[in-house]
């Protein structure tokens, strides 16, 4: 059996106009990889309090664009057995940062979390999550 990807579609200008942004803006952009329990079908979603923290300061990035995901309170479903990728956008961190946490802050149990991710050049990850 193979498995089908599922990544984000996002238009060419809007791609153009974040590159843009990023550079003006300094914006940090995550790839995030969701896989479907092989069980039953999933539904994930994104709070707004959704952040990026300096591990060497106070600094905390916000969340300020969304791809191929839901906003809390609406659901994504995931498909059985398959990854699923959406893509989150964020404010930018100090120059001097070289680790952060990514941290979904929700009054319930399961939320985003991947910490300890190093800072690279391009401002541009590729995470896999678990709940």
């Amino acid at each position: 059996m193979s498995e089908t990807i599922v990544k984000p579609i996002i238009a060419e200008e809007i791609l153009l106009e974040l590159q843009s942004k990023m550079k003006e803006e300094k914006q940090v952009i995550l790839h995030c990889c969701f896989k479907s329990d092989f069980i039953m079908e999933e539904k994930i979603r994104i709070w707004s309090s959704t952040y990026l923290v300096d591990r060497n300061s106070d600094h905390i990035s916000k969340l300020i664009h969304f791809e191929n995901i839901s906003l809390f309170p609406t659901w994504t479903d995931v498909p059985v057995a398959k990854e699923y990728w959406f893509t989150l956008i964020f404010s930018g961190l100090p120059d001097d940062c070289k680790v952060f946490d990514f941290i979904e802050l929700i009054p319930q149990s399961g939320g985003f979390f991947q910490e300890g991710i190093v800072r690279n050049s391009s401002d541009i990850y590729r995470i896999i999550l678990d709940i």
